[in-house]
């Protein structure tokens, strides 16, 4: 009876193994999974932009001007609400770009991020 109570639990040897049997598993999923956290970032930036850009074209096309600010789409039902930007995680980081002919009016949408992308190119340049 007392040898059956002493094999009833693990040891801390067996303990330690599979502990450090999950940290090796661990280490090797990681990497993978922050990559496509990052993946999944850029190709929500690109079709917000792809997004916003496609409502101004539509309000310039139905007002014969470009809105004066995002909102301005959101409360003429253009668009929803307007996006996050998933680099920043922030709703006021977007860099608004006038048209040439004058100096006021949203003509295109660039991300505000300062980080690089992970094919080389700034964020701020798509």
């Amino acid at each position: 009876m007392r040898a059956l109570r002493r094999r009833a639990g693990f040891t801390l040897i067996e303990l330690l193994v599979v502990m450090a049997v999950l940290a090796i598993l661990a280490s090797m999923v990681a990497p993978r999974y922050l990559s496509r956290v990052d993946d999944a970032r850029e190709t929500v930036l690109r079709q917000n932009l792809v997004g916003l850009r496609t409502a101004i074209d539509q309000f310039y096309r139905d007002k014969a001007r470009y809105p004066e600010t995002l909102d301005e789409l959101v409360a003429q039902r253009y668009i929803r609400a307007v996006p996050l930007d998933p680099i920043t995680k922030r709703l006021d980081s977007w860099v608004l770009i006038p048209p040439k002919e004058s100096a006021k009016g949203v003509f295109d949408v660039k991300s505000g991020a300062t980080q690089r992308a992970r094919d080389g190119s700034d964020y701020a340049s798509w």
